[in-house]
């Protein structure tokens, strides 16, 4: 890809990466950082972006990943990314270790399913995608993510279930 074509197809995503950083970032700066990071990476491999079927959905991953690899750096140690997610209130540490312990079991779970439906699952519900991001991503349609998505859910709760 040349200079030209790369600005006309990446710089416009601009204000569209600084949202999704500084949503996940929290801090304006921080999150200018993250999508320069972005078309840096971007441009390391322009020869290869013609090849992608949306070059704005893999800038999003990798502006997202690059967000969660800064967020990981300022964890305390053995801060579970799952646990970010989940209503983390006042606690007695009986209740968080069983959190913990539940978070590990669903990750367990997650991957003994099919890789498409891991990849579904934890894009939509660990990373927060909508449907039609992870259809462009992985290249299916997305009523096949949806029915994927529901089929892996369904699996993790029966498997949950028999547990108990």
């Amino acid at each position: 890809m040349e200079l030209e074509t790369f600005k006309i197809t990446v710089l416009p995503l601009r204000e569209k990466l600084i949202n999704i950083s500084w949503r996940m970032m929290e801090d304006r700066s921080d999150a200018e950082d993250i999508v320069q990071e972005t078309f840096l990476k971007l441009w390391q491999i322009r020869e290869k972006l013609d090849g992608y079927n949306s070059v704005e959905a893999l800038a999003v991953q990798v502006a997202k990943n690059l967000a969660l690899d800064k967020l990981k750096q300022h964890w305390p140690e053995g801060m579970d990314i799952a646990l970010l997610s989940l209503d983390s209130g006042t606690r007695n540490p009986a209740e968080e270790l069983e959190q913990h312990d539940t978070v590990a079991r669903i990750r367990w779970l997650i991957s003994k399913l099919p890789s498409l439906q891991q990849t579904i699952i934890r894009m939509k519900d660990v990373e927060g995608y909508e449907l039609a991001e992870i259809a462009e991503i992985t290249g299916t349609q997305v009523e096949a993510v949806r029915v994927n998505l529901s089929r892996a859910r369904k699996k993790i709760r029966e498997w949950l279930m028999k547990d108990l």
